[in-house]
């Protein structure tokens, strides 16, 4: 009878990608603040830096976090990553001024770059090829479900308990303790953890051609990231979903109120219905890919539900323009942050697929594609609506994030999760 150590594994891993999210969207919540400003003397300019600074680092640090975990492991450098960035966490809270702030945010996105490429090679050595994208579906809903607890959480500290510096240290306090909770739980592979029987460690490794994989290359293998046609596609991909779907966490409230004339709180209430449909699609994603994989292999099994998906959202972006009750808008919205999200687990299996000893740079690499995608919608958008939005509906650029998923879905038509990534 096989042991569940790798239910705990994924469980631990779960609980990291909610503190994540928790530490990350925090700050925004935070960056409201008048005492945030005034304490620190920060203008508008410095505090959208500060912002920004973050998606900055985290984009280009994904590749070199994501080998380093290949490298010399996810049970080392998991756990330090944490505790970099609950200090950075903390040190925010303890900041003085812009330049330390902006110190902090930065090497903040740098550790934070490391956490999902090391979640999805730690992934591909304790799961099962069958079950592969339940898992992914599971470790990424904790993403989804602590970025959604940051703002009540935060807002409900912040108004009744502590100070916003208290309430960062809090944070980073308690990543210290996930820390060393997954440094407890996990092992580098089912064979070296002591409580994983013979059982358990066959049935992760029935099927995986990779499980015998030795230690990844001495350096980041950017020579063959960029010869894999299917990669670039992979990295199209991310960098497409990303132009269509940041609309939703960024310009949403925006388009709510000047477009539709939606009072604020209906339309907060309006962007958690939106997001919480992704998190259902999340959800939803990692049994849609397991089972197309059985039926379709995984060159079929990963490519179609994501380009099917795409096609959705694709649509439904483009029924926008139609719609003029605010409420049908939302309906549309969330049918997008379904599909987008459905969509993640199929990612994640497929450069799981890929990667072989070099799964966490292989995710990295892709994890970067799509953060550049999602730093150029907020520029892009102002400047189509300024140039090409006459009348002040949206409707340009809500072709431009259907474009974004047009491309992806091609690009989905296209990847090979047979073709490996190795020398």
């Amino acid at each position: 009878m096989p042991t569940q150590k790798r239910h705990q594994v994924i469980g631990a891993t779960t609980l990291v990608a909610i503190l994540l999210y928790l530490d990350r969207i925090c700050i925004a919540e935070i960056a409201k603040l008048d005492a945030f400003k005034n304490e620190l003397g920060l203008t508008p300019t410095q505090t959208g830096a500060m912002l920004s600074a973050f998606f900055l680092s985290y984009a280009l640090a994904q590749v070199p976090a994501g080998w380093l975990s290949d490298r010399f492991g996810a049970r080392k450098m998991l756990p330090i990553y944490i505790v970099l960035w609950s200090i950075c966490t903390m040190l925010t809270g303890l900041a003085t001024g812009f330049v330390m702030l902006i110190i902090a945010r930065m090497i903040f996105g740098i550790a934070q770059a490391g956490c999902y490429p090391t979640a999805g090679s730690l992934i591909k050595r304790w799961t099962p090829l069958p079950s592969r994208g339940t898992a992914s579906s599971i470790v990424s809903f904790g993403g989804r479900l602590g970025g959604a607890l940051a703002p009540l959480l935060t807002a409900w500290l912040l108004k009744d308990y502590l100070g916003w510096r208290w309430v960062l240290v809090l944070y980073g306090t308690s990543g210290l303790l996930v820390a060393l909770l997954f440094w407890i739980v996990f092992r580098e592979s089912p064979r070296e953890h002591p409580g994983c029987n013979e059982a358990e460690q066959n049935l992760i490794e029935e099927g995986d051609a990779d499980s015998g994989d030795s230690k990844a290359s001495a350096f980041p293998p950017i020579h063959l990231l960029m010869k894999s046609g299917t990669m670039w596609l992979m990295c199209a991909l991310q960098f497409g979903i990303n132009i269509g779907w940041v609309f939703l966490v960024t310009w949403l409230p925006t388009y709510l109120k000047d477009v539709k004339d939606v009072d604020p709180k209906i339309g907060g209430l309006m962007s958690t219905i939106v997001l919480f449909a992704g998190i259902v699609g999340m959800l939803l994603g990692g049994r849609l890919t397991d089972i197309a994989t059985r039926h379709w292999g995984v060159r079929w099994g990963r490519s179609l539900p994501i380009a099917a998906c795409y096609v959705v959202a694709l649509i439904s972006y483009l029924c926008c323009l139609k719609l003029e009750s605010a409420w049908a808008f939302i309906a549309a919205a969330s049918v997008v942050a379904f599909a987008t999200d459905m969509s993640v687990p199929a990612i994640w299996a497929y450069m799981q697929d890929v990667g072989g000893k070099n799964t966490a740079a292989v995710f990295g690499w892709g994890n970067m594609w799509g953060n550049l995608g999602a730093a150029t919608t907020p520029l892009l958008v102002p400047i189509v609506l300024e140039k090409w939005d006459t009348n002040g509906d949206w409707h340009e650029a809500f072709l431009l994030f259907s474009a974004g998923y047009l491309i992806a879905m091609i690009a989905a038509l296209g990847i090979n999760a047979n073709r490996k990534i190795s020398p």
